[in-house]
């Protein structure tokens, strides 16, 4: 029977493969599969086998470990099996208690120079961190504030999306009309988003397990990093709770989704009750464990 070139026959995955693939995941970004997502891995990944030109799975591995392009491919990889699902204004009420509370407060420290830096950690294509920038470009007490919004994602693709601006209808589901109307005009395949909320975004290519890029990032006031650990296990919880804690200035906060938590991850974080959510607060001053530099694997 001759093959239809259109749609080639599928490669399968073995068990030993998805082992092989799954733990150089993991040992990259944190991602864990289990094995209901064989399947998944299966499917997606076709493409690339044909773009690499990989009669197996195993070949495939032994490219993304061994080739002179696999950090490359490592990325289209991990674009392909990683989740980016968001939308504008996601889980409202926390970002409604992040400026009616989190942020006059903030804004009252003593001694607090007009500076605000935030990091959006797993931005995906954007509607994260442009929400932010909508918030506080109403707050009229920021006039005249140096504002940062970091955006950091692992994937160059999704990042790309985000700068370009352009959204379709998926990406308003909660949306304000208010905010539609001032801050974005009719284009070419979906909205464009205006130059305000733009301004004080900045996209950076990121791995939250890459300790040679970390260095990009220090000094944040708040850390945003919602939807993201849900996919990671105990010990990636725990090292990505650790960078967070060191990349925010005492007294910054960390916010995470809905159906995340640092319980039994760690205990260097104040846990702090808002009117509709949690908040993890680092100390202002460091806490006698982080002086120690004891293991933080219990209670919160």
């Amino acid at each position: 029977m001759a093959v239809n070139p259109l749609h080639p026959p599928k490669i399968p995955l073995s068990d030993e493969e998805f082992a092989l693939l799954h733990e150089l995941i993991y040992q990259h970004c944190g991602l864990r599969f289990d094995s209901q997502n064989k399947s998944l891995l299966e499917s997606r990944l076709q493409s690339r086998l044909r773009h690499c030109q990989c009669a197996s799975f195993r070949d495939y591995y032994l490219y993304l470990r061994y080739d002179r392009r696999r950090e490359e491919e490592l990325a289209e990889c991990i674009d392909l099996v990683a989740v980016h699902e968001t939308y504008f204004f996601r889980e409202i009420n926390q970002l409604q208690d992040f400026v009616r509370e989190l942020l006059p407060e903030f804004m009252k420290k003593p001694n607090q120079p007009r500076t605000l830096r935030i990091w959006s950690a797993g931005c995906s294509t954007g509607e994260e961190p442009y929400s932010l920038a909508m918030l506080l470009l109403d707050e009229p007490s920021l006039r005249g504030w140096d504002i940062n919004i970091i955006a950091t994602d692992i994937s160059p693709r999704v990042l790309q999306q985000a700068r370009r601006g352009i959204y379709r209808e998926s990406s308003f589901r909660v949306m304000d009309p208010n905010y539609l109307s001032r801050y974005f005009e009719p284009a070419p395949g979906g909205m464009k988003l205006l130059e305000p909320p733009r301004q004080p975004v900045t996209f950076l290519c990121l791995n939250l397990f890459d300790q040679h890029r970390q260095g990009l990032i220090w000094g944040m006031d708040f850390i945003f990093c919602r939807n993201v650990m849900i996919y990671f296990d105990a010990a990636a919880k725990q090292r990505v709770a650790e960078l967070f804690y060191d990349k925010l200035n005492p007294g910054g906060s960390l916010l995470l989704g809905h159906a995340e938590s640092l319980l039994n991850i760690s205990t260097a974080f104040q846990l702090r009750h808002l009117s509709h959510d949690l908040v993890y607060q680092k100390p202002a001053a460091p806490s006698a464990a982080s002086l120690a530099g004891q293991p933080k694997r219990t209670g919160s």
